[in-house]
Order: structure tokens, then sequence, then C-alpha cells
């Protein structure tokens, strides 16, 4: 066997072992720095395609996880759902489409006050985490998506999050929202 065949074995095993996704600087403390692990990385990958499990990138983070049409023959024992209030999930969606935020500027964003429990739901969920705090008079609190939010919602970045035009296309536009849309293009035309 070739050191570049030793490499993959070890950074296979290393991720079949982990309890969590891991960063390629975590691996290579297991491995050792010798080795490309970006290229036994993709070997892994490439090795796992089509097959029942598969090795996906989150973010930063490597992991192997069910292949996505495999996963009903796993769903025996049914975790409840997790039910977000409109208030939650307005939060989540600012949160991740202008991380990091403060409290004040989610606010002003959904026009009305947040609840403290909001953002516990959401940071209990693991969805959500504080992300330091900004540097202007009273120094407040900011928030960020977490890795766990791109698991669970199978995003490799937030680069992934759909955009205006295709949140339009799926139908998920509040009809209030684009009739304010269209009216303020309307005043736009008039005012040119």
């Amino acid at each position: 066997m070739s050191p570049a065949d030793d490499l993959v074995r070890a950074v296979e095993a290393v991720l079949f072992a982990a309890g969590e996704p891991m960063t390629i600087e975590a691996i290579r403390a297991h491995v050792g720095s010798e080795g490309d692990l970006r290229s036994a990385l993709a070997a892994i990958e490439a090795d796992f395609a089509g097959r029942g499990i598969a090795l996906v990138r989150r973010g930063d983070r490597w992991h192997f996880e069910t292949a996505g049409d495999m996963a009903h023959l796993l769903r025996r024992d049914r975790d409840e759902p997790r039910k977000l209030s409109r208030a939650a999930i307005e939060t989540l969606a600012i949160i991740a489409y202008h991380e990091p935020v403060t409290r004040a500027e989610i606010e002003a964003i959904r026009g009305v006050q947040i609840s403290k429990g909001t953002l516990d739901v959401l940071m209990e969920a693991g969805w959500a985490r504080p992300a330091g705090r900004r540097e202007v008079p009273g120094r407040p609190l900011t928030y960020a998506t977490t890795p766990e939010f791109l698991d669970h919602f199978g995003l490799s970045s937030r680069r992934d999050l759909p955009g205006i035009d295709d949140l339009r296309a799926a139908g998920l536009l509040d009809p209030v929202d684009l009739a304010i849309e269209q009216l303020e293009v309307a005043n736009s035309d008039e005012d040119a």
C-alpha cells in the first residue's frame, strides 16, 4: 500500500468514528500533517458516491451520513418535529440572511419586538448562537447561525440560501409582500 492509500484509510477511519462533523484541522490532528487531506477527502467522497452512505461537506466540516435515497429505511422511531412559531422562523431567517445581527436590528427588520424566549428557542435548537459584541455604544450582542443550522437544512454554506427569485418561483413569498414590491416598482417608475 502506498502512503496515499494509508492516508485515505486513516481519514476514513477518523471520520467514521467521529461523533460530529470534523474540520480539516481536526482530522489533521488525528492523522498527522503528512499528505494532502483535501485529496484524501475527495478520494473518499468519490469512493462512497452512489453507496448507502456518503461523505458530505457542510460548511467547513466533513462527515458521513446516510445517502438521501436510503434515509427512509432508518425512520422507524420518528422524532417529534420541532415546531417553531412564526416569530422564531422570521427571526431565524433574519439571522441567516443578515448575520451577525443584533437583537435591535432583528426587531427593526421585523417591525416588532421579539421576546427573549424566541432567541432562546433558536439557540436551544442549536441553529443560532451568540457571535460576539458589536463595537458600538452599549456593545450589543450579535447572533449568527451554526453549523447545525447548515446541516439541518442541507446547506453547504450560507451562500446556498435561496434568493428572492428562488422564493418567488417556489411560491413562498407572501402576496402582501409581492403587492408592496409591485407598488414600490410602480412608484419608482412614476418618479423617473
